[in-house]
């Protein structure tokens, strides 16, 4: 992840390095470098054919981070959900958009948050449920709800360094 260009904390560090290897005519290291962020290779070719001034967005950006980290991530059921919620903050909120794509923020510590709150959440489920779902009676269970998970993300991504 982010291993030829290394890490860039803003959208604009992304434009700044792509208008260098556009002034350059070097069109290879910029689609490598757009690759490396997830930034969708047509917006690569609109920006190189002059169709766009800027190679991203702060949400493009934002997106590119998440498909990027979820390569190495490999979200499994419930995490795809976080993942889709983390996506629609973003979308809800520049700020938020503004705050994934920075270098001390990540999703895997996102979702470490969801997941710690799930567990420390946890509960006993009735009886009658456990024998259901052929579950031993001393299991617990627990998941925040869509509305907790949403102000995780806003609480993580938008906390001071």
């Amino acid at each position: 992840m982010f291993d030829k260009f290394g890490e860039f904390d803003s959208y604009e560090e992304i434009n700044k390095a792509a208008e260098g290897q556009k002034a350059e005519g070097d069109f290879e290291a910029l689609k490598e470098l757009a690759e490396e962020n997830g930034i969708d290779p047509e917006d690569v070719a609109d920006y190189i054919d002059g169709g766009i001034t800027q190679l991203c967005t702060p949400l493009t950006a934002a997106m590119g981070k998440i498909e990027i980290e979820c390569k190495e991530l490999k979200p499994q059921e419930i995490e795809v959900d976080w993942v889709n919620y983390i996506k629609g903050r973003a979308f809800e909120d520049e700020k938020i958009a503004l705050a994934i794509r920075r270098k001390n923020k990540n999703i895997f510590d996102c979702i470490g948050r969801i997941g710690k709150e799930a567990y420390k959440n946890s509960w006993k489920p009735h009886e009658r449920v456990m024998k259901a779902a052929g579950l031993p009676s001393n299991c617990k269970l627990g998941m925040p709800g869509s509305a907790r998970v949403k102000m995780i993300i806003k609480d993580y991504y938008l906390e001071a360094k």
